[in-house]
């Protein structure tokens, strides 16, 4: 019993050694497996075989590499997980795109890649805008693929983003993440992997359950299983992917809608789901500010929206309807909370609240409410909303400082969330966002992109929202039909809407990299 325990140790050990990177490629590797059970099943035997093949033929790779890379003492600097976490969202979709390729054979390589790219980031924005296109064991490994990219930001934002006060983190007081006192910017790689598979084990299993759990009621509401796991797994990861195009087509209706809206609240605050990376005495869920934001917007424009469609309705018609008021609010409620977790879904009753009305529903709003986006160290992306909240309070800050200049501020209430200079730091986020935003769309525009579709591509981009594609502009955006320099700046806008520009500007800091 003690020589196996030592055995596994010793292999633990070495596993800890090796680097992050070639690890993910390992679990990618393994995960090809899923799709190609799946396609026996349903007896695509050719997708059966590129799975299995490209996952062996992935595991092979990894373990030699792994092999040639032991016992090797690695050079890499504090900085070296947040370089494998960029490398997890531009390299590894090469790897997850080869059994992609082969089993549709008819598509380019680039246009696989960049599925994978916009499948990993949580985007979801998708070249093929025909489900039929693709067979399902193709449409369950876009779910996978966004999946696993969600699950991968949860573990990233506790191990990773929050010990290097990023990814939001810069603007809170300091984390309490756990064993934050063992875990610092000169602690070996070897540590750092192993509090970051620590971190991963804790969160696996709600990752996991609670997406099990939307699965089966999603089912339970009508839902066939393949529909109800790509969406369960989709909202979790808010990556909006559908393999029947959006909540239109499915069969569970407003219930399966209501439990989808529940589960969408955890991409509003982590709280919602674990407390490894804030302070102690936030005063729980109802307390966060990031939820209580989220919850407002959540009514309040919907609120706006129904009376703007009400009015509508009383213009074209004074009976009032009160089954097209209800659709109308429910509506309204469901894709403005979506929007706002940067998942996507547009609800089925979304249609029947602008005809109910007679009005359109400009895309602006929705594209304000993606590039808000959720809450900080959640699969959501956008700024987040606890950035929001930090100019918030520093501009109540300075109005009351108009009539007492000389008082002096207690950081009390929900203000316990964000450190002193947390709102300077707010400011220079939104500042390079802004100046992201402007880059990309200008270099959309340079390669003859209408100024309005560039506008909407770069949000959905920087937002990591992809539906926006679709709902954003007067018509939907067909990415497919545009160049391949197009869809390469789009899809490097989805690599840095997830992983955010303070991230990439750590990366090529040098003096970071020396200590």
């Amino acid at each position: 019993m003690l020589y196996r325990i030592n055995q596994y140790q010793t292999v633990r050990s070495r596993l800890l050694r090796l680097p992050l990177f070639l690890l993910l490629c390992g679990i990618a590797s393994a995960t090809m497996m899923v799709p190609a059970v799946h396609a026996s099943i349903i007896r695509e035997l050719e997708t059966a075989r590129t799975f299995f093949y490209s996952g062996i033929l992935g595991l092979i790779i990894a373990g030699l590499v792994a092999l040639a890379h032991s016992g090797r003492k690695t050079r890499q600097g504090a900085l070296g997980p947040l370089l494998s976490l960029f490398s997890a969202f531009v390299f590894l979709p090469l790897l997850l795109a080869v059994p992609f390729y082969e089993s549709l054979k008819t598509t380019t390589f680039l246009h696989a890649y960049i599925e994978m790219v916009s499948s990993i980031t949580t985007t979801g924005a998708t070249l093929y805008d025909e489900p039929a296109r693709l067979n399902d064991s193709l449409h369950l490994w876009r779910a996978i693929v966004g999946w696993m990219g969600g699950l991968l930001m949860w573990v990233a934002a506790s191990a990773i983003l929050a010990p290097l006060n990023l990814g939001g983190f810069e603007v809170t007081a300091r984390a309490k993440v756990k064993n934050r006192e063992t875990f610092n910017l000169g602690m070996a790689l070897p540590e750092t992997r192993a509090h970051i598979v620590s971190v991963g084990l804790v969160l696996l299993p709600i990752y996991a359950g609670l997406t099990g759990l939307l699965w089966v009621l999603l089912a339970l509401s009508g839902d066939s299983s393949l529909v109800a796991v790509c969406h369960a797994m989709s909202v979790m990861a808010t990556s909006g992917i559908s393999p029947v195009g959006g909540l239109i087509q499915t069969s569970s209706g407003l219930l399966g809608e209501v439990f989808i809206l529940f589960f969408m609240l955890f991409a509003l605050s982590r709280l919602t789901f674990s407390k490894d990376t804030v302070i102690a005495d936030t005063g729980g869920l109802l307390r966060d500010p990031e939820f209580r934001i989220g919850l407002a917007l959540m009514v309040f424009v919907p609120f706006f929206l129904f009376f703007r469609h009400f009015w509508g309705a009383y213009n074209v018609a004074l009976d009032t309807d009160i089954r097209g008021a209800f659709l109308a609010m429910w509506g309204s409620v469901f894709t403005v909370l979506s929007f706002l977790t940067t998942t996507g879904f547009s609800s089925s009753d979304w249609g029947a609240a602008q005809a109910w009305s007679g009005l359109e529903t400009p895309g602006v709003l929705l594209m304000g409410l993606a590039l808000i986006g959720g809450g900080v160290a959640t699969t959501a992306g956008g700024v987040k909303l606890l950035r929001v909240f930090a100019l918030y309070q520093n501009g109540l800050r300075e109005m009351e400082r108009l009539i007492h200049p000389s008082s002096v501020s207690d950081n009390s209430g929900f203000g316990k969330r964000l450190q002193k200079d947390g709102a300077f730091i707010a400011w220079i986020f939104f500042m390079l966002f802004a100046l992201s935003l402007a880059l990309v769309t200008i270099a959309f525009t340079a390669l003859d992109v209408p100024f309005d579709t560039a506008l909407v591509m770069t949000v959905a981009g920087l937002s990591t929202t992809g539906p926006l594609l679709e709902f954003g502009g007067d018509g939907p955006i067909r990415l497919v039909e545009t160049t391949s320099s197009v869809k390469c700046i789009f899809a490097a806008a989805m690599v840095l809407g997830r992983l955010e520009t303070l991230a990439i500007i750590a990366l090529i800091t040098q003096d970071l990299w020396r200590n």
